[in-house]
């Protein structure tokens, strides 16, 4: 982490515009400040926090009433600003909020919020810089302007997927997206499509409040445990996401711990789980599934009116149908000339990068095995790196040839449905970025010194760095 934060070498008084003042957007607006840029942060609300705003007026939010973290807090928290000893070990969306509240004033972002601002459109500016691009952000009240760079924090939670399938229902439907509270299904028979954290925390929430609770799951899971002898299973865990402790050992151990809590999934009604998956985490499902609260259904075969037949044969009549079947992800600012995306993949350079448009970057664009705000404070230093001059980006070419080898990786070990595109396991991505860093300060010496040192330097590092 600190070779990650050391880059803030010089203060460049340069703009840098961030989109978004959600987790990733408030870790990437403190990082440019403390080297020295000139940070503007667009806010659609009036709130920080994006996600973990409990009804944010942004209108983006998924959280509902019952919402805690699936990561403890010692896993969740960002390195140099922790919760308070006194905070519950998995804090909800109203600890996270004040958490970010916090996290604002402390480091001073408040003033460079612009809140109430949606952003319309980023596009290249005219005229350039060197060999790149300025860019232009409009919003929809006038206060954009010119940048020198953009990093995109809109996240990826916000556009609900939806199936066509299921809009045959003729009762009520809605997305998780949408789900709140668990007090308008008292009473209601509900099926929930999806056996994603959200399908099981709703399931759970309604399990006790309706006459009939079913979950469809398509594929395998695995649920892990909240809690192992009184510990949050995640602090057990990151034990094993030590550099020494290889990732299938730790991968086999935690399959061992989780089974042994929870038993066999297939048990549970759920088909055998093929290939890699993130565990889920919750703490009250699988007995809801053991006490019949809750029956899992493998698919949906058909849909008539209200009456729902499942693979199986079985047929009942439903009164809601929650879909909790993902998100795609969704840049309605950016031009498809500027990012064309397909099949809910996005081609980035270490999930930050495109290839075609230096100085514009994404920040949470993927799916971790782990806690979220982990990522950030690696991503964030990585970005400020390249544009302090600290660090030089590889070849457009070298570029491209990382990213498919990284849609091979993602395409042999996880389904290739819509929610595993950006997937990634948190050793082998934080490792892929200290190794790209150390490469990228290296072709930076070379352009600023040319020494015969720092070329062979380079010439080193460039072979350690897979071996990384």
């Amino acid at each position: 982490m600190d070779e990650l934060r050391s880059d803030a070498v010089r203060s460049p008084s340069r703009r840098v515009a961030i989109i978004g003042a959600g987790a990733s957007g408030l870790c990437a607006a403190r990082y440019f400040k403390e080297a020295g840029f000139e940070v503007t942060v667009y806010e659609i609300g009036t709130q920080v926090g994006g996600l973990w705003c409990f009804n944010n007026d942004n209108g983006l939010s998924s959280a509902y009433k019952t919402l805690h973290i699936n990561t403890a807090k010692k896993l969740t928290n960002f390195r140099d600003f922790k919760f308070s000893e006194a905070m519950q070990p998995f804090p909800s969306h109203r600890d996270m909020h004040a958490y970010f509240t916090s996290f604002v004033e402390n480091f001073g972002l408040r003033p460079l919020i612009r809140f109430k601002s949606r952003v319309t459109s980023v596009r290249p500016a005219e005229g350039r810089v060197s060999d790149r691009h300025r860019w232009q952000v409009d919003t929809d009240n006038g206060n954009g302007g010119i940048f020198d760079a953009v990093v995109v924090c809109s996240g990826h939670l916000s556009k609900p997927l939806h199936v066509a399938r299921l809009a045959n229902f003729a009762g009520h439907y809605l997305h998780s997206h949408d789900y709140k509270e668990p007090e308008p299904f008292v009473g209601k028979r509900v099926c929930i499509v999806g056996v994603g954290n959200s399908a099981c925390d709703i399931a759970s929430d309604l399990a006790t409040v309706t006459p009939r609770t079913v979950i469809v799951a398509r594929a395998g899971v695995r649920i892990a445990p909240k809690l192992f002898f009184g510990i949050p299973f995640t602090d057990v865990t990151m034990l094993l996401a030590h550099p020494l402790i290889p990732e299938w050992m730790g991968r086999w151990v935690t399959r061992g711990l989780i089974r042994m809590l929870h038993g066999s999934m297939e048990r549970l009604g759920f088909k055998p789980l093929k290939g890699r998956s993130h565990a889920l985490s919750n703490a009250t499902i699988v007995q809801h599934i053991a006490y019949r609260r809750v029956e899992v259904k493998h698919d949906i075969q058909h849909i008539e009116g209200k009456v729902i037949t499942f693979s199986d044969g079985s047929r009942e009549e439903f009164d809601t149908l929650i879909a909790a079947t993902g998100y795609l992800i969704d840049f309605p600012f950016l031009s498809p000339d500027i990012l064309s995306m397909r099949d809910n993949v996005v081609h980035l350079y270490n999930r930050m990068v495109h290839p075609d448009w230096p100085g514009l970057y994404f920040m949470g664009l993927l799916n971790l095995n782990g806690a979220a705000n982990q990522a950030y404070e690696r991503q964030a230093p990585w970005i400020v790196a390249v544009e302090t001059g600290a660090a030089l980006l590889p070849t457009k070419p070298e570029m491209e040839a990382a990213i498919r080898r990284k849609a091979e990786w993602v395409k042999r070990y996880y389904p290739g449905t819509p929610r595993h595109t950006i997937e990634e396991e948190p050793l082998r991505y934080f490792r892929e970025l200290r190794a790209s860093l150390r490469a990228a300060r290296a072709r930076a010496v070379v352009r600023h010194k040319e020494s015969p040192l720092a070329r062979a330097r380079l010439w080193v590092r460039a072979r350690l760095a897979p071996m990384v």
